[in-house]
């Protein structure tokens, strides 16, 4: 598992907002695509049955395919990049940090500023905590040299 420095989590912040932005978008524009797909099958079903334009449908269905393809590679890769999704919604995002020998999650939402919480593995987004020394020491230590 790839562990991150509070620094290097932070430094990717404006990239993997992108992506999470790329995601949510998409996921919203796939749901859009999917209402229109079910209005059509409610207007079919209460007018028993009617011609269906077999061409819209299948336009349809490639666009929402299409905008859930565009869910798919943004989260894929954000987890290349070794960072957790927990929420694509809200844009929750964790980062495996290594602080006194135990790997512990950095925590960020969309539109926070910065890293400014962490949580265990077990307690997750309600055990969230205050960002304190141990973090910025572990990132300090890392800029020295050998």
């Amino acid at each position: 598992m790839k562990t991150f420095t509070i620094d290097e989590a932070q430094s990717l912040l404006p990239l993997l907002e992108s992506l999470l932005k790329r995601a949510i978008d998409g996921k919203g524009a796939a749901q859009e695509v999917e209402s229109q797909l079910a209005a059509l099958g409610r207007r079919i079903y209460l007018a028993g049955g009617m011609r269906v334009n077999v061409e819209e449908v299948g336009r349809l269905r490639t666009e929402m395919d299409a905008h859930l393809r565009r869910v798919r590679e943004s989260i894929a890769e954000i987890d290349s990049i070794g960072v957790q999704v927990k929420d694509v919604d809200s844009g929750l995002l964790d980062f495996p940090c290594r602080v006194e020998d135990q790997v512990v999650l950095l925590c960020w939402r969309m539109g926070e500023t910065a890293i400014e919480h962490w949580h265990t593995i077990e307690d997750g987004f309600k055990g969230r905590q205050p960002v304190d020394e141990r973090f910025k020491r572990r990132s300090n230590s890392n800029n020295r040299p050998n």
